[in-house]
């Protein structure tokens, strides 16, 4: 059974808890990693510049916009197909634990789900630009 009183929190709790870890990933590509080093590990992958690009954006703008409340259903969709892209073309083979050499798949996984948690939960209370509109 699902609380309707508290359940629209609990979808802002997760939306921008999600938004957070998102922004402290792209920052640790763009500090750390630095763009052109993290260009360069997916060009290592066989992968093409413009995607890793394009995963820069993803993360930074879906960050952004799971924190605000911005059709964040919606955008938790092509977060959590990056998420399963990391498990397939960097995680997968590193086996299950993230603290194994190479990081495992557990946490891009958890992540994933947390994600599709969030679409199916919706935006959740304080959402800025909802996805759709609730029905009471």
């Amino acid at each position: 059974m699902i609380n309707v009183s508290t359940a629209p929190y609990a979808a802002l709790l997760l939306r921008v808890s999600l938004g957070i870890m998102f922004l402290a990933h792209v920052g640790l590509k763009l500090f750390v990693f630095s763009v052109p080093g993290f260009v360069g590990f997916f060009v290592s992958l066989g992968l093409p510049a413009a995607l890793a690009y394009a995963v820069i954006a993803l993360e930074l703008l879906g960050g952004f916009a799971l924190i605000l409340g911005v059709y964040a259903p919606l955008i938790a969709l092509p977060l959590a197909l990056e998420m399963l892209g990391t498990i397939v073309l960097v995680h997968g083979g590193n086996g299950w634990l993230f603290t194994n050499k190479g990081g495992g798949w557990e946490y891009p996984a958890f992540w994933a789900v947390g994600l599709v948690a969030l679409f199916f939960l919706g935006d959740g209370i304080f959402a800025l630009k909802t996805a759709r509109k609730v029905r009471a």
